[in-house]
C-alpha cells in the first residue's frame, strides 16, 4: 500500500471529517462503514441524543466549507432555559450575547452533508463493511458484509473513528492491550418528543432558541429544538435504586405519573408519551477511559472510539471535530510519517480529552442540582461581574470550553482556580451587591495571571 493511503474505519461524523480533511490534503482515502447509506437508507443512529455544535466543532467544519451549510439546519440556543416544579422558567444565557451561542443540530442531516462533502473531496466510501478483524502486522483488515461475506483489503495505516462501541479498538486491543477502562454512570436516559404545535402561534410550543432543562437533583430532563418545531426531549434518572429510578418506573402508566408529579408542564405538550415511552428503550451513558490511543504508526482511534464520554457538557461532538482537525494539522508537518503524527496526536489531544470527560461528568451534577441552588446562582453572577470588569483574568469555564480553542485541559484547571477564588470572594456575603468588586478585582488580578491571547 502506498504511504499515502489511508483507511478510516467508521463514516460517521469524526470519520466522514477525518476523510474530508484527509483526502483535501492529497492522502487517498477510503472508508468503511459497517451500516447502510443514510442517504438511500434512512439516518440509522446509534446514541440519538440531539448534537450541540459550539465553536470548536464550527472551527474544523470550516475548514472543509460546511459551516455555512450545517448553521441553516441548526436551531441557535441562547442558554438554558430553567424549569421549576412550580411551572416558572428563566434564561440563563450560555454567553455575554448572541456572539456566544450554541447550535441544535440533526445527527442524521449533519451526517449527510459531511459524507457528501468526503465524497466530493475525493474520498470512496464502501457502505455495509463492517470491520470483522485487522491484520496490523500484515497492514490488512477483513470486511463483514451484510450478507455475512466477507473480504480482506490492504490497510498499512488505518484510523478508527468508529464510535464508542468501536471493533477497530478491539483489534488493537487484542494485539496489544490499550488499558481500556470504562465507568459506568449508574443512570441512564429516555428519549421523547415534544410534537410541533399546529396552530397560529408557530410551530414551537416553548422558547425555540433555548435549551430547556427541568432540574430535579438527581435526575433532570432536557429538550432541544428542532427547525421543523419539535423538541426531542431526554430524561436523565438513575437506572437502579430508591424511586424515581428506571427500575422503579416499569412501565407507561408509571412513568405518565412520574411526570405528572415531577414535570407537569411538560407533559402536557407531550400528546404521545406513552407510545414514546414505550418505543424508545433506556440508553445507557458511561465514559471510556483508554492508556493508548495507537499501535505505531499502523492504527489510530479518534472521536468516541478512543474517549466516549457522557453527553452533559454537548462537547462529544465537537471533541471529536477538534481530534480531526489536530490530526490533520500534524499530518501536515510530517505528512509521510503516520507514527509520528500519531505518536504526537496522542500526547496533545489525551490530556484535554480526558479533561473534556470529566467536565462532562461534572456539568451533569451541575444542570441537574446546580443551577436552581442559589449559592451557585450567586458565585455564577460574580463571575459574570468578573468577567466583565477583568477579561483579560477571568472567563467563565463554560464559555473556555464552549466558545474559545484553549485547550480542555487549560479550562479544566483554570475553572477550578477561579472556582476557589469565587468562593473566598463571596465568603460572608449573602448577596453579591454587597461585594466590594473593585477590591475583588484587584485580588483576581494579583492572583492569577492573564488568560491566553486567542488567536
Amino acid at each position: 500500500m502506498p504511504r499515502n493511503d489511508i483507511a478510516v474505519v467508521g463514516a460517521g461524523l469524526v470519520g466522514a471529517l477525518i476523510a474530508t480533511l484527509l483526502t483535501q490534503r492529497g492522502f487517498r482515502v477510503t472508508v468503511y462503514e459497517k451500516r447502510p447509506d443514510p442517504r438511500k437508507a434512512g439516518f440509522v443512529g446509534g446514541r440519538s441524543i440531539n448534537l450541540a455544535l459550539a465553536e470548536r466543532g464550527l472551527h474544523a467544519l470550516r475548514a472543509t466549507g460546511l459551516a455555512d451549510q450545517v448553521l441553516a439546519q441548526a436551531v441557535m440556543m441562547r442558554g438554558r432555559m430553567v424549569h421549576d416544579p412550580a411551572g416558572h422558567s428563566g434564561l440563563q444565557r450560555y454567553g455575554v450575547d448572541d456572539s456566544e451561542v450554541i447550535w441544535s443540530v440533526s445527527r442524521g442531516g449533519l451526517n449527510t452533508l459531511m459524507l457528501d462533502a468526503a465524497e466530493a473531496a475525493g474520498a470512496t466510501v464502501h457502505f455495509d463493511q463492517g470491520l470483522a478483524s485487522a491484520d496490523l502486522e500484515r497492514g490488512t483488515l477483513t470486511l463483514r458484509a451484510a450478507d455475512g461475506g466477507e473480504r480482506t483489503v490492504d490497510a498499512a495505516v488505518v484510523i478508527g473513528a468508529d464510535g464508542a462501541g468501536s471493533a477497530l479498538r478491539a483489534a488493537m486491543h487484542h494485539h496489544s492491550p490499550l488499558g481500556e477502562r470504562i465507568e459506568e454512570l449508574g443512570h441512564g436516559y429516555k428519549e421523547l418528543e415534544i410534537p410541533p404545535r399546529k396552530d397560529a402561534n408557530g410551530p414551537f410550543a416553548i422558547e425555540r432558541n433555548a435549551l430547556h432543562i427541568w432540574p430535579r437533583g438527581h435526575y433532570m430532563c432536557i429538550a432541544l429544538p428542532n427547525r421543523e418545531g419539535s423538541f426531542t426531549v431526554t430524561l436523565f434518572l438513575p437506572n437502579d435504586g430508591e424511586h424515581p429510578s428506571f427500575r422503579t418506573i416499569a412501565g407507561a402508566g408509571a412513568a405518565e405519573a412520574f411526570f405528572r408529579t415531577e414535570f407537569p408542564d411538560a407533559l402536557d405538550l407531550m400528546p404521545d408519551f406513552a407510545a414514546d415511552w414505550s418505543a424508545h428503550p433506556v440508553g445507557s451513558l458511561a465514559t471510556l477511559y483508554l492508556d493508548r490511543w495507537h499501535i505505531g504508526g499502523r492504527a489510530l482511534l479518534i472521536g468516541d472510539a478512543a474517549h466516549a464520554m457522557v453527553p452533559f457538557h454537548g462537547q462529544g461532538m465537537n471533541c471529536g471535530f477538534e481530534d480531526a482537525a489536530e490530526l490533520a494539522r500534524l499530518f501536515d508537518a510530517t505528512p509521510d510519517d503516520p507514527a509520528a503524527v500519531f505518536a504526537a496526536f496522542e500526547a496533545i489531544r489525551k490530556p484535554n480529552a480526558d479533561a473534556i470527560a470529566r467536565m462532562a461528568l461534572e456539568n451533569y451534577v451541575e444542570m441537574r442540582d446546580k443551577v436552581a441552588d442559589p449559592h451557585f446562582l450567586r458565585m455564577r453572577e460574580l463571575g459574570g461581574l468578573l468577567a466583565q470588569r477583568s477579561p483579560t483574568h477571568y472567563l467563565p469555564r463554560y464559555r473556555m470550553v464552549t466558545f474559545t480553542h484553549l485547550p480542555y485541559a487549560y479550562a479544566l484547571e483554570r475553572g477550578r482556580a477561579q472556582d476557589t477564588l469565587v468562593e473566598q470572594l463571596l465568603r460572608g456575603h449573602a448577596d453579591v451587591s454587597s461585594v466590594d468588586l473593585d477590591a475583588a478585582v484587584r485580588t483576581l488580578e494579583a492572583t492569577l495571571p492573564p488568560l491566553p491571547v486567542q488567536k
